[in-house]
Order: structure tokens, then C-alpha cells, then sequence
């Protein structure tokens, strides 16, 4: 009996998944996939993130050494140990530093990014001040303000120096020949 439970059990739950595949008529679904996300977004039934209307071709990559906010805020807490570093989650976290070995103080820096424009509110900067009278009696607190806008000002002078030099490097005169038109010859 327990054999045939299962063989009927198997049989309506293969005939509720056909049955609900039936109401579906491909011919109303691009077969392209862009098409389909396009067509499903517009319906609103789907979303995509960070869609800025700009359709990224083949070979098109955004590294992370390519974002000059990034850059700029590693380079600036480079004598910090890192805890974690997520570029797509758009966060760096350092670990407890402290300058000295001995010291019972030491300071921990988050940075989230808000956007990758260089702007004075593009960063979320939290500094966190440990002060230990022991190894087990700690206490933490949020450093004041003006920590961290030293920080946001040397991460967002940094980080426009990258991008100027990244467009000066990236940069590409007209060399063509001015007062000609293309395919014409210019013989007198």
C-alpha cells in the first residue's frame, strides 16, 4: 500500500506541474534574452540593479582598481590590516589598529560607498575608538566628526587626482586633418 501512496503522489505532482505550465503560450515571449528582460521590467514584473541606461557590451568591465573613490580610500587607510573588503558590496572595514604594541587604545575605520561619484556625500565613514583597561574590559565608542571628515576630504583629494589622471592618460586628440572631408581627395 505504501508503494501505491507513493506511485499516486508522484503522478499529481506531475500532473499539477504540467497543468500549470499548460496556460503559458511561448509565441508571447521573445526569444531573445534582453528582449525578455526588457519586456518583463516594462510590466513590472522584474527590476534590475544599478540600471542607468547604459547597456555594457562585451569586453566592458568595471574593476575595482578602476573606480578612483575606491582607490583612493585603500590608499589612504593602507596602514590599517583590512577585516574585509567588498567592492560590490561597496564597503571596506578595517580591523583594531593600533600604533603602538603595548597600547591599550586602538581605532577601527568603516567606509561605505554611497555612490562612485566624487561628491562630498559619496562616503559613509564610521571610526570606532577601543580603549582597554585590561583584555576583557573594553569599550568602544564612535570617534567624533572630525575624524572623519579628514578622512572624507584626503579619500575625495585623492580620489580626484586618480580620476584627472586617469582621464589625461585616457585621452585622445582628433588627428585628423581639419578643413577635409573624409573620401574626398583634395587635389587642385
Amino acid at each position: 500500500m505504501n508503494k501505491k501512496l507513493k506511485k499516486i503522489l508522484i503522478l499529481a505532482s506531475l500532473f499539477g506541474f504540467l497543468n500549470a505550465c499548460s496556460g503559458v503560450d511561448a509565441r508571447q515571449f521573445p526569444p531573445d534574452a534582453e528582449s525578455r528582460v526588457k519586456k518583463n521590467i516594462e510590466e513590472g514584473r522584474g527590476f534590475r540593479l544599478f540600471d542607468d541606461g547604459i547597456k555594457g557590451g562585451s569586453g566592458n568591465f568595471d574593476f575595482a582598481s578602476s573606480n578612483s573613490l575606491w582607490r583612493a580610500s585603500l590608499d589612504t587607510i593602507d596602514f590599517m590590516p583590512l577585516a574585509s573588503a567588498n567592492y560590490s558590496g561597496g564597503i571596506i572595514i578595517t580591523d583594531w589598529y593600533s600604533s603602538d604594541m603595548g597600547s591599550t587604545e586602538s581605532i577601527k575605520i568603516s567606509i561605505r560607498f554611497l555612490t562612485n561619484e566624487i561628491v562630498s556625500n559619496a562616503l559613509d565613514i564610521k571610526v570606532f575608538y577601543k580603549k582597554c583597561a585590561s583584555n576583557e574590559n573594553c569599550k568602544i565608542i564612535e570617534k567624533s566628526e572630525n575624524i572623519k571628515k579628514q578622512l572624507t576630504k584626503k579619500i575625495l583629494t585623492k580620489a580626484a587626482v586618480y580620476e584627472k589622471e586617469s582621464k589625461d592618460k585616457n585621452f585622445k586628440p582628433y588627428k585628423g586633418k581639419l578643413g577635409t572631408r573624409e573620401g574626398s581627395d583634395n587635389q587642385n
